[in-house]
């Protein structure tokens, strides 16, 4: 417990409500100025007198007289995009969020400027030359200048922000960069529209045009505009009262589901760290707050996009829908509510919290955003990015399943069905993290306990067949129930806040449950043996056998069948993929017990269990399973399949199919040892990652019971670089040596792992030297013996991409890691 945590909770209480004057005066303007500019025009004038001069193109707004030292005004400030490139890479998405700014207009001499200040810094309560030392320490950010148009008689001042809306302020220039080169704002063609200005007694809502150019435009870009020399963005612009005071923060704790707002925090004692977090949460409050159950003062509303069109809009009004049990259950009586966006309305007003629907030309991630005070971390508008092409991949995927048939015709196998049971669960989810909560990769082994888990399509077989009736969960999970109680939760009169929460995390409801995130989950070869992705049941290894199981029926029954009528016949290998690596994401997660440890985030004096390696016997059951999947059994496509697959396609090229399908031996000529190629790569990639092979030979140094990296590398040669009894079998023992050989060169692969894994390519070399006659397989063993022992040859053949076939991208994005999670402009985005 922190020396704040230990003040009696009134006192407490006091110095919450003080925060943002205190901060105020950190940054160089006294209490009453801020108060002054907080509340500087009556409500019929909205939040700042605002003058359009439409023929001119200006907007004028006139600022409360400045403090004595300028300043005239702080407000949050954000931004987003109202109209979108149209491309998943480069998030320039149609509601895609800006960062949320700490903004101050201050004077200086004849002009106006506009800082961005950085409230992560501060001495709570410390006096004003403390204050000042910490805001001295750290530098603010003045982006713009501006003209000071007249002066009233009461002293407030008429400012022309026009230039201040018309610069590149969501950094465009540069997202159309990592495609181009040289793009540039061009300030002729970037105008404000003065139709759009909206004045509210909260909030300035005002739209920008602005157009980028550029000689040299990427391909992306090409593809999707017009004139890709001059590409047009409208960005939308947020100027917003800061919030009133009493909002209560709510500690961050590693325990629970939350994200938050970080900060440094100079008053906290000697041995606290003055690193800290504050949870990112809306005010919530009930309307007695001593009653389990109570109204509450203003419920959280969600309203969803009117551009979904039916029966999705629907679908996401139903799942987003479920976060009000959670919300019931913590006692909040109508917290959570869901409804249609009303006539006019503008998804962009920081007054509405909405469901965005947005196109784009190839599917990707969808997202959660927020807009909080980077003092407290209260969210002031959640939103979301729903892209709308996942939905019509999940068709692929349920139709490649299950035929096309049922296509529309309702039950339980209709691929729309079972598509729009998955869109439910993505609103959920989305709107998950726009009220707060992070990933819960856990959730999956839990009877899936959380719609903030990524759900993997629980896909059955019945009487022979592919079964679809139980794809995705319906409802709020229990996890969900228990993070929005530690999250929201309040606390009876009189006791400490923090504490209360903490108390929810040890109820035994919530010690009963597994959380873990992003951190553990996301990467394939991460050491946690319970946090995956796309997964399912509580024994990844069970699953695993019975996906393979699902694997091999559907494709047994793959065939033409899988189309709508009219749909080209090449459209089956579109289809193929994700059927053919339907098992791609429970390999990760049965891998993760090989050299796995069971761990969880715990406090000190929690109870909860130290970390254990998973069990001898549960890595070896699960390296059974895994050498399955390189099977040439389970590895070779079916010959009268692979004709089918073959059929031709001609027309304009469609980036969706070209970029979801395997490798062709010609334009149409479907290659099967592409198809076993891949495959293998799913798994030979993430049991041969580095940090995977540095934990395997850890563990064996420490107990020689446990599977070290020779017993690893004795598992793949019995599968497959022993088990040469086709073309098929042959080229997945090319994979197992070159991913042998790339693991052993990975800079990140531990020296030990690297001799190890060296030394038996070495031995291996020497006996496919040995090989004699003029057979297939000793000609293969000879050429790859020979490219083993040349190590300029070897190096020139792993860099050679061709020879290693691309995997199609499963999720919304390419692969396992994806830069979405490195951080970026996106203000409190979490991708799904």
């Amino acid at each position: 417990m922190t020396a704040f945590h230990r003040i009696a909770p009134a006192r407490r209480m006091a110095l919450v409500s003080a925060l943002a004057l205190a901060l105020a005066t950190s940054a160089g303007t006294s209490a009453p100025a801020m108060a002054q500019a907080s509340a500087a025009s009556p409500a019929e004038a909205g939040l700042l007198p605002v003058k359009v001069v439409a023929n001119e193109g200006r907007v004028l707004i006139t600022l409360p007289a400045p403090d004595r030292d300028g300043y005239a005004g702080r407000f949050l400030y954000a931004t987003s995009l109202r109209s979108g490139l149209g491309s998943p890479n480069m998030r320039l998405d149609h509601g895609g969020n800006g960062p949320t700014q700490m903004l101050a207009f201050r004077r200086l001499g004849k002009k106006m400027t506009v800082v961005f200040e950085q409230p992560e810094f501060r001495h709570t309560g410390g006096s004003a030359d403390v204050q000042k030392g910490v805001r001295e320490s750290f530098a603010t950010s003045m982006v713009w200048v501006g003209d000071i148009v007249s002066t009233d008689p009461g002293g407030g001042l008429v400012v022309d922000i026009t230039s201040f809306l018309t610069r590149d302020a969501m950094d465009i220039a540069g997202r159309l960069n990592r495609d181009g080169k040289g793009y540039k704002m061009t300030d002729a063609l970037s105008l404000i529209d003065p139709s759009s200005v909206k004045v509210f007694p909260d909030n300035i809502e005002i739209d920008a045009l602005q157009t980028f150019q550029s000689d040299a435009p990427g391909p992306e870009v090409m593809a999707m505009t017009p004139e890709p020399r001059q590409v047009s963005f409208t960005v939308h612009h947020s100027l917003i009262r800061l919030p009133d005071l009493g909002y209560t923060p709510r500690a961050f704790d590693i325990r629970a589901g939350g994200f938050a707002t970080q900060v440094y925090d100079f008053s906290r004692p000697l041995g606290q760290d003055l690193v800290h977090q504050l949870a990112n949460r809306f005010r919530l409050e009930k309307v007695d707050p001593a009653a389990a159950r109570s109204p509450v003062k203003k419920p959280i509303i969600f309203y969803i996009d009117t551009a979904a069109p039916e029966p999705i809009r629907q679908a996401l009004f139903e799942g987003v829908g479920w976060w009000s049990d959670a919300f019931d259950a913590a006692g909040f009586i109508g917290g959570f509510q869901v409804k249609m966006l009303p006539p006019g309305a503008d998804p962009l007003d920081v007054r509405y919290n909405v469901v965005n629907w947005t196109n784009r030309f190839t599917r990707g991630w969808s997202y959660g955003q927020v807009i909080a005070d980077p003092r407290t971390g209260e969210i002031v508008k959640g939103s979301v990015v729903l892209g709308s092409l996942r939905v019509r991949q999940d068709m692929v995927i349920f139709e490649g399943l299950a035929g096309a048939a049922n296509t529309g015709k309702g039950g339980p196998n209709d691929p729309v069905e079972a598509s729009l049971a998955r869109i439910r669960q993505l609103g959920a989810h989305e709107v998950g993290h726009a009220i707060g909560f992070m990933h819960n990769f856990a959730a999956s082994i839990e009877d899936r306990a959380s719609v903030m888990d990524y759900p993997g399509p629980l896909v059955k077989v019945t009487d022979g067949a592919i079964d679809l009736s139980d794809a995705y969960a319906a409802g709020i999970g229990a996890w969900d129930k228990v993070a929005v109680d530690w999250l929201y939760g309040q606390a009876a009169p009189g006791v400490d806040p923090d504490a209360d929460a903490q108390a929810r995390l040890a109820s035994p409801r919530a010690l009963a449950m597994r959380f873990m995130t992003d951190v553990d989950g996301r990467a394939p070869d991460a050491p946690s043996p319970w946090t995956s992705m796309w997964d399912n049941g509580p024994d990844p290894v069970a699953e695993l056998v019975r996906l393979m199981d699902v694997r091999k029926v559907a494709i047994a029954r793959f065939g033409p069948g899988v189309l709508r009528a009219g749909e080209p016949l090449a459209e089956m290998r579109r289809k193929f993929v994700p059927v053919w690596l339907f098992h791609r994401y429970q390999v990760d997660a049965a891998a993760k017990l090989v050299g796995g440890i069971d761990y969880a985030y715990a406090v000190a004096g929690d109870g909860r269990p130290a970390p254990v390696p998973v069990s001898a016997a549960a890595q070896n059951a699960a390296l059974d399973a895994l050498m399955t999947t390189l099977s040439p059994a389970a590895l070779t496509v079916p010959d009268a399949l692979t004709l089918q697959l073959s059929s031709g396609l001609q027309g304009a090229s469609n980036k969706p199919f070209e970029i979801e399908i395997l490798k062709n031996a010609g334009p149409s000529a479907f290659d099967p040892l592409v198809a076993a190629d891949v495959a293998a790569q799913v798994t030979l990639s993430t049991l041969l990652a580095p940090t995977r092979l540095t934990r395997l030979f850890e563990q064996h140094r420490r107990d020689s019971a446990m599977p070290g990296v020779e017993a690893l590398l004795d598992r793949l040669f019995a599968a497959s670089i022993d088990n040469r009894t086709s073309a098929v079998a042959r080229r997945i023992a090319y994979r197992t040596a070159m991913e042998m050989a790339r693991a052993a060169r990975d800079k990140a692969t531990s020296p030990e792992a690297a001799g190890i894994l060296t030394a038996r390519l070495v031995v291996l070399a020497d006996r496919l030297a040995k090989l004699s006659g003029g057979g297939e397989d000793a000609v293969w063993g000879t050429a790859l013996a020979r490219l083993l022992r040349d190590n300029d040859g070897l190096e020139q053949e792993l860099a050679k991409k061709p020879r290693a076939p691309e995997i199609p991208p499963g999720m919304p994005i390419g692969g396992a890691q994806s830069e979405w999670m490195e951080g970026d402009w996106t203000d409190g985005l979490l991708p799904s």
